[in-house]
């Protein structure tokens, strides 16, 4: 698959999709770039985990019941599926990080919860 141009999400992040394949349906990676200080809607993947690899800038990672947890570049963050999530950019630059989701993101497992 070709690189897909960026777009930007009801979560509130930019995303450009590096793979995403119905003929690798193992994996997507994905650049995604948050900008200053926004933070992303609380939100889950039914069954699909992911991993953020901090690129550039730092934040705060939340994610299910644990204390927030500062971020920066070369952090890698675990994110099993079913997961509540959001992170917050408290740079004065974009939050760039490779999202890698196994298996592969599909629209119909996002979950928004924000407000619950």
């Amino acid at each position: 698959m070709a690189r897909s141009a960026e777009f930007f999400t009801a979560e509130l992040c930019h995303i450009t999709e590096l793979s995403n394949s119905p003929a690798d349906e193992a994996l997507l990676v994905a650049l995604a770039r948050v900008g200053p200080g926004v933070t992303t809607r609380w939100h889950r993947l039914r069954g699909i985990d992911e991993r953020y690899v901090i690129l550039a800038g730092h934040g705060v990672m939340e994610l299910g019941g644990l204390p927030p947890q500062a971020v920066a570049p070369g952090d890698v963050v675990v994110i099993p599926a079913g997961c509540r999530q959001r992170i917050t950019n408290d740079s004065a630059g974009d939050l760039l990080f490779h999202a890698l989701c196994t298996p592969r993101f599909r629209p119909e497992a996002y979950e928004d919860l924000e407000g619950t």
